[in-house]
């Protein structure tokens, strides 16, 4: 599936300086962009996901210990 990106000067060029600086087309920067975001989020959820539940489970403890 074809996409057509639009951006404005300031952003055109600052993805020009990212593939320029990792010295790949500016398709590329954008998508290596998108799957390091995509991935960074997802792994943020998961920390959150994996806290909540530690929280949970051990909660009697977390308690008796701040006391």
């Amino acid at each position: 599936m074809a996409m057509t990106l639009r951006l404005n000067s300031e952003d055109d060029q600052i993805l020009t300086q990212l593939a320029e600086a990792t010295g790949v087309s500016k398709q590329e920067a954008t998508t290596r962009a998108i799957h390091e975001s995509a991935s960074r989020h997802i792994h943020e959820a998961q920390i959150s996901d994996l806290s909540a539940a530690a929280r949970a489970r051990y909660m009697d403890l977390l308690d008796r210990l701040g006391k």
